[in-house]
């Protein structure tokens, strides 16, 4: 559900009305489908800290909340309007008992790494960090929005500098979970070599026999076991628009996103 929160901005109910997420009605990034599902790559029963990098007005790092009962957050964030959305996100009254387990740390997750801990982002200090970077290729035609652009396109380095600090901030054993587009594969899984081991991948698909949209890769930090491939998830079945089961569930904060079922080893 969404209303307009006034100020160019709306207030928009996740998890059937669990949390709520001011945005940025026009310009900047929207959360939606990916935010929750990056959300639900982390098991309900986690306990601990999540970083949310580049977490926008805090759509993830608050579906991890309301997922995760015994779980806090802290949202990273470099633009100054959508740090403005989240700060108002975690002022909202609807929010304060989430709120009450988040901290939102304004830092560019890109940058040198005493910059970052002089803005409070320290090293070896997460038990899970999930990320939702840009990913549009900086070739594709692209918005007018400075804002969204920088949101929604993909710099050279991007997923190196990202993943960086992700293993910096990690704990030993911590959780790394990343959404990106199918053909960034190759690009996640170099950045990821070396910083997170033990990795799990599903894909996303529109409908069972469309090509994949989405990917979601988890790893842990100093875990050695080999990469294996879950079945894809399926949002949409053949005759309609409205999502499957198990795709409203993960949405809705209801499910686990890689499932306790056989993985297929690599």
């Amino acid at each position: 559900m969404t209303t307009d929160a006034g100020t160019g901005t709306t207030l928009d109910a996740f998890h059937r009305g669990r949390f709520h997420l001011v945005q940025p009605k026009k310009r900047g990034h929207r959360a939606g489908l990916d935010a929750m599902l990056l959300a639900s790559a982390l098991p309900r029963t986690f306990r601990g800290k999540t970083v949310d990098l580049g977490a926008g007005s805090g759509a993830a790092g608050l579906a991890v909340l309301s997922r995760c009962p015994a779980a806090e957050t802290v949202l990273v964030e470099n633009a100054p309007p959508m740090i403005a959305c989240a700060e108002a996100t975690l002022a909202h009254p609807e929010n304060k008992e989430l709120a009450a387990r988040a901290t939102l740390i304004p830092a560019n997750v890109a940058a040198p790494a005493q910059h970052r801990r002089d803005a409070g982002l320290t090293d070896n200090s997460a038990d899970a960090v999930i990320l939702n970077p840009p990913f549009n290729d900086p070739r594709d035609r692209s918005t007018t929005d400075p804002l969204r652009r920088d949101a929604h396109v993909m710099t050279e380095t991007l997923l190196e500098d990202w993943l960086r600090t992700a293993a910096a901030v990690a704990r030993a054993g911590a959780w790394c979970a990343l959404i990106c587009r199918p053909r960034h594969l190759d690009e996640a899984l170099g950045a990821m070599r070396g910083r997170f081991g033990g990795l799990v991948l599903r894909f996303v698909q529109p409908r069972a026999a469309t090509p994949a949209i989405r990917l979601i890769m988890r790893g842990r930090r100093n875990d050695r076991a080999p990469l294996t491939v879950h079945p894809p998830l399926v949002l949409h079945g053949d005759d309609g628009s409205a999502f499957t089961s198990e795709a409203n569930a993960l949405i809705n904060g209801e499910a686990d996103f890689f499932p306790d079922g056989p993985a297929l080893p690599l």
